[in-house]
């Protein structure tokens, strides 16, 4: 009977998904061994305070401050510390050496993700990311093998707990976004500095990852329109909601065929009305959930959590099983698939529907005029609903008009909204949000 090898495991990092990936290597590790091939020994946990508390009681002599070494002597290296340096000049380090690397850094692999790639593809090495968008769910794999033989038209994702979990509070008990905020906040669904997930940066790095799979181009962070949920108002909720809507943090990349732009992709993610029946709304809580749709297999969901140690720990661990394999029976790595180039192309030339609610004048030919300039930029209504209602300081009457939109290019409905914003009957707009699903 042939001697199993072992394969050194450096880790990086030792946060609330690093400590569970350590625990569970130690506990699980027969069955780990079972599934790889190979014994996966944790040579070291690379970390900033060896003394730092941690939730995790795991073997004192496996920290480490001295990361680089750590590395230089591993078959396998996981990249959890975040950031883009050191984790960057780490994961290089560990490719030259011959390591195949499990990340869960999306905001490296979007800012700099090919030169990784690229330095993987002449070293030979696996360089995997599962972790990196939406949790435990398992969907770069599948979109990258299982839908390899497909064509995807477009992805939409809720691939952000924290705003999941706002505009859900939003939407269920009325509350306003400050106050659904700090319930976040107090449930450790956001950091104290939530701004990277609330202004939508998270997001865009994960859609520029699902992009660039799903279209076989590197999609950087630049090429992605970023709109965060901060106005975001309980009024656009409880209107969303009037008009059987409901508001999520939408993550889009979609393929776009235009005689004025040409082909690209649109990637883009901004706060987007879905309809009630659409899969993705009833998406709750801090969950997560990625709609693919494409040209044979159709339409399909990826649903689970999208954060917390353990289930980060999940997809961080079956690359890892993955990569063992690979350096066990041989051959080379797999980081990506790419196979040409498509343009990103701005959210100008993207097509979108409108959702937007306007204060106006009570008064004949106001309808008639705000109908003639939708005409004149070539926007179709879809739906329009008026409800009258009374200043009780000025006993004055005004209307409030609800219009949802056809699909359109964002440039014409942006030409419109400033149109319509210059008409003397327009007392304000009230809210302008883009519609998908309809």
């Amino acid at each position: 009977m042939s001697e199993v090898r072992t394969l050194k495991v450096a880790l990086l990092g030792c946060g609330n998904v690093g400590a569970q990936v350590a625990r569970i290597l130690i506990d699980d590790a027969e069955a780990l061994a079972a599934r790889s091939g190979a014994r996966l020994e944790l040579s070291g946990i690379a970390v900033r305070n060896i003394e730092s508390p941690r939730d995790v009681e795991l073997p004192r002599e496996l920290f480490t401050t001295d990361a680089h070494t750590l590395v230089k002597d591993a078959d396998l290296v996981i990249e959890l510390m975040g950031g883009i340096e050191p984790a960057r000049s780490l994961i290089l380090t560990a490719i030259q050496n011959g390591a195949c690397v499990v990340t869960g850094n999306k905001a490296l692999l979007a800012q700099d993700g090919p030169t990784l790639y690229e330095e993987a593809d002449k070293a030979g090495v696996q360089l995997s990311y599962e972790a990196a968008v939406a949790g435990a769910i398992p969907i770069l794999r599948p979109i990258r093998d299982s839908l390899s033989g497909d064509r995807i038209t477009r992805v939409l994702g809720i691939v952000n707990g924290t705003t999941n979990f706002i505009l859900d509070q939003m939407d269920t008990t009325g509350a306003q976004f400050a106050d659904a905020l700090a319930e976040a906040q107090r449930l450790g669904y956001a950091e104290a500095d939530p701004t990277a997930d609330v202004e939508g940066h998270d997001a865009a790095a994960k859609a520029a990852i699902l992009a660039s799979l799903s279209f076989h181009t590197r999609f950087s962070l630049d090429d992605v329109y970023c709109e965060g949920i901060t106005k975001v108002s309980a009024a656009d909720i409880a209107s969303a909601k009037e008009a059987g809507f409901v508001i999520k943090l939408l993550a889009i990349a979609e393929k776009i065929e235009s005689a004025e732009n040409g082909s690209g992709i649109s990637v883009r993610v901004h706060p987007t009305l879905l309809p009630r029946e659409h899969p993705l709304a009833a998406v709750r809580g801090a969950f997560n959930a990625v709609f693919i749709e494409a040209e044979n297999a159709g339409e399909l969901m990826f649903y689970g959590q999208g954060a917390g140690g353990t289930p980060t720990a999940s997809a961080v661990l079956g690359d890892l099983v993955s990569a063992a394999r690979r350096l066990v029976l041989g051959g080379p790595g797999r980081t990506e698939t790419t196979t040409g180039h498509v343009p990103a192309l701005a959210i100008d030339a993207s097509t979108t529907s409108y959702y937007i609610g306007l204060d106006v004048a009570d008064q004949a030919g106001v309808l008639a005029r705000i109908a003639h300039i939708f005409a004149e930029n070539g926007v179709s209504i879809e739906t329009m609903r008026q409800t009258i209602h009374r200043d009780s300081a000025s006993n004055v009457e005004s209307a409030e008009l609800k219009i949802v939109t056809h699909r359109a290019s964002e440039a014409a409905l942006a030409a419109t909204v400033e149109a319509v914003k210059g008409l003397d009957v327009i007392n304000s707009v009230t809210s302008v949000l883009r519609v998908e699903g309809v």
